[in-house]
């Protein structure tokens, strides 16, 4: 193979697990396109199989690698360690795609007109009986569109098994999600990356062999890491939301004649509780940050000041105050009628409100100030 005695141009990567039917006709196939376009190049196996795949792979000329861990992104990364190539595709080796389009890809790459391609089946060609239903009309359109709706991307096919993407560009990239799940974050990281992300058309074939995939399982990994990326609309928007609500339910509930009690306490619950939502955004915005998964924007530089421990205190205690205030004033009534039967609800709900948020603020300070120490200490 070319690719081992000079500078390598393209790495393939190949994560397998019992393709041995499959890899026998894909990997001569990608020999003879590579071949063709005069390029040097390397094939790298991923292997988790028990059959006789990395054999017949080795026997092919390829690289095998042995997967020590499990899942389809796992593979990929353990393939990125050792991909010597200026251009590196990924590509499932189950024949479903083919290998004679790899072109179309690098071309793109080649002529700098993108950094990261990516091989839309849903703009191309996919044959009778490659794509289940659900899948192609409903699972892959409808969690494309959230990733594009959440981060601002405008791609078909978000779960493409068929990529190409400089190497320097890969270098570029936070990628740590072992499972199928890889395929978005990929496309995610690319784009808060900058990235140029392209897509071309391609056909879509029949794979060869049994399907590795969970429809339902899968596609709730997918959608649980856009959730995470995307505190913005996992935290902060329905905190507000229930905050929002629960005010009106609050004042719309003290306000009335005969007292809506039970409103009240519910509008409490809520922003009790959108608080604590936003509480745990906040902190995880931080983090992110903090731990390099994301890049800092306006809402996490406000909260990892110096001064937000003190601000959290001061603006903590006003409220607290304010609770116990209006607390000793209802308690001095009951004294004052001998500890008797008192109907202070809409002033006691008030309290509850006024405390609980108190105290989520003061430790909530205090956590962020925890996660920001190692920084002020400097």
């Amino acid at each position: 193979m070319r690719g081992f005695c000079m500078g390598v141009e393209v790495s393939v990567i190949l994560p397998t697990m019992n393709e041995e039917k499959a890899v026998e006709k894909v990997i001569p196939q990608i020999k003879e396109t590579l071949a063709q376009m005069g390029v040097t190049y390397e094939i790298i196996v991923v292997d988790k199989s028990n059959d006789k795949t990395p054999e017949i792979a080795r026997n092919l000329g390829a690289k095998v690698i042995r997967q020590k861990g499990k899942g389809y992104g796992d593979a990929y990364l353990e393939g990125f360690k050792v991909a010597k190539g200026k251009y590196i595709v990924m590509m499932d080796p189950d024949g479903s795609y083919d290998p004679k389009e790899i072109p179309k890809l690098l071309e793109i790459l080649r002529k700098e007109a993108a950094d990261f391609v990516i091989g839309s089946r849903l703009k191309g060609k996919i044959e009778p009986g490659a794509m289940p239903w659900l899948h192609r009309y409903i699972g892959n359109p409808l969690l494309t569109k959230i990733l594009n709706f959440l981060f601002k991307i405008k791609v078909s096919d978000a779960h493409s098994g068929f990529r190409a993407i400089k190497r320097d560009a890969l270098q570029k990239l936070t990628l740590k999600c072992r499972g199928m799940e890889f395929a978005s974050e990929m496309i995610i990281e690319a784009a808060k990356a900058g990235l140029k992300i392209a897509e071309v058309p391609i056909t879509y074939h029949p794979r060869i062999g049994e399907s590795k995939l969970h429809s339902f399982k899968d596609g709730w990994r997918h959608l649980r890491l856009m959730l995470l990326y995307s505190p913005l609309y996992l935290f902060l928007i329905p905190g507000l939301f229930l905050i929002l609500i629960g005010s009106v339910f609050l004042i719309y509930g003290s306000n009335t004649e005969p007292l809506r009690a039970h409103l009240m306490i519910l509008g409490s619950l809520l922003i009790i509780v959108g608080f604590q939502i936003i509480n745990f955004g906040i902190s995880g915005k931080v983090y992110a940050v903090k731990e390099g998964f994301d890049k800092p924007n306006k809402i996490s530089r406000f909260f990892m000041r110096y001064s937000i421990l003190e601000e959290g205190l001061i603006l903590g205690t006003v409220l607290f105050i304010l609770g116990f205030i209006l607390g000793l004033r209802i308690f001095l009534k009951w004294r004052a009628i001998g500890y008797g039967e008192l109907f202070e609800v809409r002033s006691a709900i008030i309290v509850l409100t006024l405390m609980a948020l108190s105290i989520q603020l003061i430790f909530f300070s205090f956590f962020i100030s925890f996660l920001m120490l190692k920084d002020n200490s400097k």
